[in-house]
């Protein structure tokens, strides 16, 4: 054998060996010892500080005049005191848009105008957050949304997703049948790359998730196979990559499939997938003709959220801190219809 190449060869085996280094994890027991029930997780996500901003000011009510009383054009949170409004306007400029201001959803010499169309998406936005406060609480809790949930001072949340281009390649029975293509949806597996599209699109539209036959043998009423599968593999892998646990967080290892020996974390869980639908199918894809091109997908619809928008690899989004509770505008149940909204606008203009 050549010395100098074996020489070099045991010179990289140690950087290899690095580059494959684990960090260090921390596990929690959370079932009797022995049944495989251990949470376990990055020490450097279980002990991580989370940026939570404080609010804008602290609020206080001099008027009783309401936002209505006091703005044109006030379609959501009218009947919002007009401190609490100004209050609110404040400490959604710093969540989403802290370098472009108030300008980014308003025209500066006319507020009251519509034609920036980033108003007409933050009506959505406000009404999408009180919806979740309110009515999802069997997956929130007390802990409650904001709009910094998401975006962290982004314009645009950095984990969204639309449906995929079927024109792309690798969504074609010619290539990969649609899977072998590592993306963050399914935490690069192997597994099919639509299942977040599938499952997490339109209510009317979403799939039910399955892995467990209902039958013993193939019927035209129990058609799930070993193919099927791999689909709710792929967005179980989303889910516990999402919130950085392992599959006992939500499942107990005497049976994946029982509801009746499952953690409460799996009722959870799936309230969070019927409130995912419910965002996109409720607040995101109704409102696709304002957005321009450049803000929708390859398929031509708008950025859509799943889990990871949220939590961003942990199980409780920002560790658990409880910011709505500072802004009481977003705790109350949404006011009016985005669509009916703007198609009373629409008469209106016309």
């Amino acid at each position: 054998m050549n010395y100098p190449i074996k020489l070099l060869a045991c010179l990289c085996v140690p950087l290899a060996i690095s580059a494959c280094e684990i960090a260090p994890k921390v596990a929690e027991q959370n079932g009797f010892r022995g049944t495989g029930m251990n949470q376990i997780s990055l020490k450097s996500i279980a002990n991580a500080d989370h940026e939570v901003p404080s609010p804008p000011y602290e609020l206080t009510i001099s008027s009783d005049l309401t936002a209505g009383e006091v703005y044109e054009n006030v379609q959501v949170l009218q009947d919002v005191s007009v401190d609490e409004f100004n209050y609110i306007m404040a400490a959604i400029t710093e969540w989403v848009s802290p370098e472009q201001g108030c300008n980014y959803c308003h025209n500066p010499a006319n507020m009251a105008s519509d034609e920036v169309y980033t108003k007409t998406v933050a009506r959505s936005m406000i009404l999408m957050n009180q919806n979740v406060n309110a009515n999802w609480t069997d997956h929130v809790e007390d802990t409650g949304v904001t709009c910094w949930t998401c975006h962290r001072g982004n314009v645009i949340p950095e984990e969204v997703w639309s449906m995929p281009d079927k024109g792309d390649l690798r969504f074609t029975e010619r290539l990969r049948r649609g899977q072998n293509q590592p993306v963050p949806e399914t935490a690069y597996s192997s597994l099919p790359v639509a299942a977040v599209s599938r499952y997490f699109g339109d209510t009317e539209g979403a799939e039910d998730i399955r892995v467990a036959s209902t039958g013993l043998y193939p019927t035209d009423n129990n058609t799930t196979s070993t193919m099927e599968t791999e689909n709710t593999y792929s967005l179980m892998m989303h889910m516990s990559d999402s919130l950085g646990v392992n599959c006992t967080y939500c499942h107990n290892t005497q049976s994946f499939g029982s509801w009746d020996i499952s953690p409460e974390t799996r009722a959870k869980a799936w309230h969070g997938i019927q409130m995912v639908r419910d965002i996109n199918s409720g607040y995101i894809t109704p409102i696709t003709a304002v957005f321009p091109e450049n803000r929708l997908g390859d398929a031509g619809d708008p950025y859509k959220v799943n889990c990871t928008t949220c939590h961003q690899g942990v199980n409780k989004p920002m560790g658990g801190a409880q910011m709505a509770k500072d802004y009481p505008s977003l705790l109350s149940a949404p006011v009016g219809d985005i669509i009916a909204m703007e198609s009373e606008l629409d008469d209106t203009e016309g």
